[in-house]
């Protein structure tokens, strides 16, 4: 069976389901979309890896990948192989004392780990045709894609958005404390404010 690769395009609060994400994959030579509902856990450890933040301690799958690794095993893959009632399932396609191995395991742990190991990510047809969503040409893809480059994450981030409104007239010296203790809390979304803030005035 053909694969068809996948690319993150998206990732924001659900509109459907309270205190869950929804996480949009994208054909990398197609128009069409895959969104997937996550937990907010798992939406954080991929919105991390994304945006190249450095806890303070390992997460979950910071920590898998560092077991892995000090037992020189890799993924080198990632296929959401079927949709049953909604529910997709995945695995990982692992290599380790020269053997390959399949391992189970949730689609939304699966990306996390993904970004992790930069191992790409494929489907099939059959779920691309039933759960996809088809763009129906390609200025509404081109715009899609606009606003998901400008908004991506943008919700995971301002979760603690109440509480940095005045991140503005923050010096950059109050910022760079501020950064260190979010990290130091594990507060990524704030620590993802932050030095975004921070970015945009040094490129000024």
């Amino acid at each position: 069976m053909k694969k068809i690769k996948l690319e993150i395009v998206g990732l924001s609060y659900s509109q459907t389901q309270t205190g869950a994400y929804a996480l949009v994959l994208g054909e990398s030579k197609g128009k069409r979309r895959l969104p997937i509902i996550i937990g907010g856990f798992e939406a954080q450890a991929i919105a991390i890896e994304l945006e190249k933040m450095t806890p303070s301690r390992p997460l979950t799958h910071d920590l898998f990948k560092n077991f892995a690794e000090a037992f020189a095993i890799t993924i080198n893959e990632v296929i959401i192989y079927n949709l049953v009632e909604g529910i997709f399932f995945a695995k990982l396609i692992c290599n380790g004392d020269e053997k390959e191995v399949e391992i189970d395991a949730r689609t939304s742990d699966a990306i996390a780990l993904a970004v992790r190991f930069d191992c790409p990510i494929y489907t099939y047809e059959f779920i691309l045709s039933s759960a996809g969503i088809v763009l129906d040409d390609e200025d509404k893809a081109i715009e899609g894609e606009e606003k998901e480059e400008e908004s991506d994450l943008a919700d995971v981030k301002t979760a603690a958005g109440s509480s940095l409104a005045d991140i503005g007239r923050k010096s950059v010296k109050e910022l760079e404390d501020m950064l260190k203790n979010a990290l130091d809390d594990e507060d990524y979304e704030k620590a993802s404010r932050i030095r975004d803030e921070l970015n945009k005035r040094k490129s000024a």
